[in-house]
């Protein structure tokens, strides 16, 4: 887990026959469109702009440390060559091994590999009935592991398994039934399925690490894994000191592509203090885009990734290799290294004063890091001041440096 609590910051990337449409990796369900009909995108899928090297690039450009592109989302379609039927992009207009294009331009460019899949499949009844269609879903579960084997069997090291709907709350979409004089009704979706049907997720796992000893799992399989995430909504810190994540859209209402992203794109201010947020909290940012269907980024979500890619070229020092301090949410929050404490002011208070909690290491100097001028400062047994900050141009997150010996 080191190198992954190390990196800080990753690139997220929704990709499949969904992107057609334009409405969302969900449309296939919130569309209601017949299977037959949607498989039919395959036809459309052909990925004429698709360049994993320029994907891989422009991951770096942005400072990402790692990437996770979804092999197989809900939907059920593969952006792999899989041995699980043919509904999979060799077998589209696209004609090729997307997934094998993304891992090898990843590992020639020293970049991590991270691999989204789902083992919610909506074509499986199984899936919404898994005790009323026990076969069809038992079906769905040797799909999941046969796909997960070829993908962690098929192109080398794989250095992220993502997961997403294999817990068993997902299980029948909150188990819709039929109780007499009350009609219809559901479990919630906050009650677990407790049904004869099982994922089995610590089998599932016992084999990925079987083919992956070192790789890192989510923990929406049904076992704990690795770490957490958190989606779209940030919810700060979590309260059991386990390794976290936060993920979210860089602009737009869905993860897949939809013709409305660039309209409603993160500021480059707020997606810099948006991580300063999550890793002052000692988490990760996986920062997702959507390309449009012919496998392009959109070049506003470009330059903008580019624009967090120049922030931490000036002040990695003060992201990377560092672990959450304290957070403020009336001024910002630290991150610490070996050697300093990175201070970072998302809003400088009015009287230009910081209060920071005692520490056991001597503070030696205080410094901005933009031009490494001093701070004033004074450490005691209670606590440390820094005084007299000055704001001269507006900053996104004006930091600190302060030097332990």
């Amino acid at each position: 887990m080191e190198w992954w609590r190390n990196a800080k910051f990753g690139l997220f990337i929704h990709f499949g026959l969904y992107s057609i449409l334009g409405k969302g990796e969900w449309v296939m369900f919130e569309d209601q469109i017949d299977t037959a009909e949607y498989a039919k995108l395959m036809d459309k899928f052909d990925c004429r702009n698709f360049n994993a090297r320029e994907w891989v690039e422009i991951a770096q450009s942005a400072g990402c440390r790692y990437m996770v592109v979804t092999a197989r989302h809900h939907d059920g379609f593969s952006l792999f060559k899989t041995g699980f039927g043919n509904y999979d992009a060799p077998h589209s207009a696209a004609k090729e091994d997307l997934i094998a294009e993304y891992i090898g331009a990843a590992h020639r460019a020293g970049m991590r590999v991270g691999i989204y899949y789902s083992p919610l499949d909506w074509r499986y009844p199984g899936f919404f009935f898994p005790d009323l269609y026990r076969a069809n879903a038992e079906q769905m579960k040797r799909q999941t592991y046969a796909q997960v084997r070829e993908l962690l069997t098929n192109y080398g090291a794989v250095d992220i398994l993502w997961y997403d709907g294999g817990e068993d709350n997902w299980l029948g979409f909150g188990g819709l039934t039929w109780s007499g004089g009350k009609g219809w009704q559901t479990r919630g979706f906050d009650k677990p399925y407790a049904g004869k049907f099982s994922w089995e997720p610590l089998r599932l796992n016992h084999m990925v690490r079987e083919l992956q000893p070192k790789i890192v799992i989510s923990q929406r399989s049904g076992w704990m894994g690795d770490f957490e995430t958190q989606e779209v909504g940030f919810r700060g810190r979590p309260e059991a000191a386990r390794p976290w994540e936060f993920c979210t859209n860089l602009g737009g209402p869905a993860w897949g592509w939809v013709q409305s992203t660039t309209d409603h794109m993160m500021s480059l201010d707020s997606c810099i203090q948006l991580l300063v947020m999550v890793v002052s909290q000692g988490g990760n940012l996986l920062m997702n885009v959507g390309p449009r269907p012919d496998g392009s980024i959109e070049p506003k979500q470009v330059e903008r990734l580019k624009g967090i890619g120049n922030f931490l070229a000036k002040y990695g020092e003060s992201i990377y290799d560092t672990r959450g301090g304290i957070y403020d949410a009336s001024w910002g929050g630290t991150t610490v290294s070996e050697n300093a404490v990175y201070v970072h002011l998302l809003r400088v208070p009015a009287d230009g004063t910081i209060h920071l909690p005692p520490i056991t290491r001597k503070i030696t100097a205080a410094s901005y890091l933009r031009d490494a001028s001093e701070v004033h400062w004074v450490q005691t047994e209670s606590g440390i001041l820094l005084d007299g900050i000055s704001e001269e141009k507006r900053e996104a997150d004006l930091i600190i440096k302060l030097a332990l010996r």
